[in-house]
C-alpha cells in the first residue's frame, strides 16, 4: 500500500536519515523501533508531509507521492498520532476531533451533530469525557487518548502511531490494541512506533529497526526475531542491565509530609511522608489524581484543607518559583514540551532559568558566559548529547530534552524533587541511564517523589509505593522488589474500593 524508497534527510550538522527503505502492506501492523535520535520521528514527519526528503521517494499504491503539507497527507489517507500532541487547547474535544470535517449546513457548524459523532468515537475508546469539554482541562493521558480518537475519525487507510501508549495504563493499552487489530483486519496499514519491546512483539506483524539514521532491520517478520536480536540491532551490542548499588534511606528525617490534605481537584484525607534520601513512588491509573496532587504540593493546584510540612515546618508554596526558592522543591513535569522547556531557546538558557537570580549581574543583566559554564557542568554530568550548549532544545531527542528538564532543577540545588513520568517516550538505553541517575540522586541525599505509569520502572526504583485511586490514597507498600507479588498487590488495591471509617477516612493497608 505504501513504500519508502532510499529516503535520506539532513539538518545542519546532523544526518537524520540515510538511505532508509520500508514498506507497509494493507492489513498489517508494522513496528518501527530505535533509540532516541535514531530517526523515527523524522521518518514519520516525512510520511506526513511535514518534512520533504532530500533524496528518495514515497509511493502510494505504486504511484509516486509528493506531499507538500500535512493536509496533503491527510487527503491521501495518511493519518497520524504524534508523540507531541496536536490539539488546540481552547477548542472542545469534539472540535479537535472533527476539525478536518466539521458537520456544517450553509456554512454553520451543526453543534448537535458534532457532539454526537465525537461521542460515538469516544465511546469506542471507552472514554467517559464530555465532547464539549475544553481540551485545556484534560490531563496529559486523557489528551493522548483524544488524539487517538481524532485519528480514528479520519478513516485513514494508513495510520501512523508514534508512542500512542506512552501515557496510558496497561488496561487502556490492551483495549487500544484490540482496536488496532480490528483496523488491521479491515485492511488498514498501521505503522506502530514504540520503545516498549513487549508491545512490539505483542502487536506487530513485521518490524523495521533504525540505528543512527539507518535501517539495520528492514521489513522483518516479527516471528523470526527475539528480544535480544532486536536490542542488539537497536544499540549495536547486546543489552547489559546495570544492577543498582545498595542505598540507605534516613527514615528518621521526614523532609516532605502531607497531613489530611484536601485539594480543589477533589483529593481528600491524603497522608504521606517522604524521608531524606528516599524514592517514594506514587502509582495509580490515569485520572487517579497523581499529577494533580504533585502540583498541589508546589502550589499550582489549590490546597483546601490539611497541611503540607517541609522539614517539619508548615509550608504553603504559591507556585513553582516559591516552591524552589523557599522550600527547595523542584518539579520535573510529565509535559516537558509545554511546561518543562522553552523549546525555541537553547540548552544553556533552559538549564539556567531556575538560577537567573543567582547569575544576575548587579546591573540586572545575566552574563551569557555564566549560563554556558553552568549548563556545561550539567551537560557533562547527565551525559546530554548536544553539539554545544547553544543548540536549540527543540532539536534534541526526547531523552536529551528530559535530561535538560531535570538539569535545571539540579542546577537550582533542590533538596526535594517531584519527578512525574520521567521516561515517557525514551528509549531503553536512555531509560536505564535515567534510572541510574535517579538512584544516584537519592544516594546523595535528595528526596524524590516518583510518579510513573510504568510498573516495572516503579518497582525497580521506589523504596515504598503509595497507591492512588479516585483522588485518594488507597494503599502504601514497602517495595519487596518481587515484581509479581508487588504488581498483583498494587493492582488489587487499585481495583478494591477504599473502605471508609466513620470519619470518612480511607483505610490504608
Amino acid at each position: 500500500m505504501f513504500e519508502i524508497q532510499h529516503v535520506s534527510k539532513s539538518f545542519p550538522g546532523v544526518r537524520a536519515l540515510a538511505d532508509v527503505s520500508l514498506c507497509l502492506q494493507a492489513g498489517e501492523i508494522h513496528g518501527l523501533i530505535g533509540e532516541n535520535g535514531a530517526g523515527k520521528s523524522t521518518l514519520i514527519k516525512i510520511i506526513t508531509g511535514l518534512y520533504r526528503p532530500d533524496t528518495g521517494r514515497l509511493l502510494l499504491q505504486g504511484n509516486e507521492l509528493h506531499l507538500a503539507s500535512t493536509r496533503a497527507a491527510l487527503k491521501a489517507g495518511i493519518g497520524a498520532v504524534h508523540q507531541e500532541r496536536n490539539l488546540i487547547p481552547r477548542f472542545t474535544i469534539a472540535e479537535n476531533m472533527l476539525l478536518e470535517r466539521l458537520p456544517a449546513r450553509m456554512g454553520i457548524v451543526q453543534s448537535a451533530a458534532l457532539k454526537q459523532e465525537a461521542f460515538h468515537w469516544l465511546q469506542k475508546l471507552h472514554l467517559e469525557l464530555d465532547p464539549e469539554m475544553e481540551v485545556a482541562q484534560l490531563s496529559v493521558a486523557q489528551a493522548q487518548l483524544v488524539e487517538i480518537a481524532k485519528a480514528l475519525t479520519l478513516d485513514s487507510r494508513i495510520l501512523l502511531l508514534d508512542e500512542p501508549t506512552a501515557s496510558i495504563t496497561p488496561a487502556e493499552t490492551e483495549h487500544l490494541f484490540r482496536i488496532f487489530r480490528a483496523l488491521r483486519d479491515q485492511g488498514v496499514a498501521l505503522l506502530f512506533v514504540s520503545h516498549k519491546l513487549e508491545e512490539i512483539f505483542s502487536l506487530c506483524d513485521r518490524l523495521t529497526v533504525l540505528r543512527d539514521g539507518k535501517a539495520v532491520v528492514v521489513n522483518q517478520d516479527i516471528k523470526t526475531l527475539d528480544r535480544e536480536q532486536v536490542l542488539t540491532a537497536m544499540i549495536g551490542r547486546a543489552q547489559t542491565i546495570a544492577d543498582l548499588p545498595a542505598r540507605v534511606v534516613d527514615d528518621t528525617q521526614i523532609v516532605l509530609e502531607g497531613r489530611e490534605l484536601r485539594t480543589a481537584r477533589g483529593h481528600r484525607h491524603i497522608n504521606f511522608a517522604l524521608h531524606r534520601g528516599e524514592i517514594l513512588g506514587l502509582y495509580g491509573l490515569v485520572g487517579s489524581g497523581r499529577s494533580e496532587l504533585a502540583r498541589a504540593l508546589i502550589g499550582v493546584e489549590a490546597v483546601t484543607g490539611g497541611k503540607i510540612l517541609v522539614n517539619g515546618q508548615p509550608a504553603s508554596p504559591r507556585g513553582v518559583r516559591q516552591a524552589k526558592q523557599k522550600y527547595r522543591i523542584g518539579y520535573v513535569t510529565e509535559n516537558r514540551k509545554e511546561e518543562g522547556l522553552l523549546l525555541i531557546l537553547d540548552v544553556a538558557t533552559n538549564i539556567a532559568t531556575t538560577v537567573w537570580e543567582r547569575l544576575r549581574h548587579f546591573l540586572g543583566w545575566i552574563p551569557r558566559r555564566s549560563e554556558e559554564q553552568l549548563a556545561g557542568t550539567y551537560v557533562d554530568r547527565l551525559g546530554i548529547k548536544v553539539s554545544s550548549v547553544a543548540q536549540q532544545v527543540g532539536t534534541l531527542s526526547g531523552g536529551n530534552q528530559q535530561k535538560v528538564s531535570l538539569a535545571k532543577w539540579l542546577a537550582a540545588d533542590c533538596a526535594i524533587l517531584i519527578i512525574d513520568e520521567p521516561t515517557i517516550g525514551i528509549d531503553i538505553r536512555t531509560k536505564g541511564e535515567f534510572h541510574q541517575l535517579i538512584w544516584q540522586l537519592a544516594s546523595e541525599g535528595k528526596s524524590i517523589l516518583l510518579i510513573s505509569s510504568d510498573m516495572p520502572e516503579m518497582l525497580h526504583l521506589a523504596d515504598r509505593v503509595l497507591i492512588m485511586n479516585e483522588m485518594q490514597l488507597v494503599g502504601e507498600m514497602q517495595n519487596s522488589r518481587n515484581y509479581k507479588e508487588m504488581s498483583q498487590a498494587i493492582i488489587q488495591a487499585i481495583h478494591t474500593h477504599p473502605a471508609h471509617t466513620e470519619e470518612g477516612e480511607a483505610e490504608v493497608h
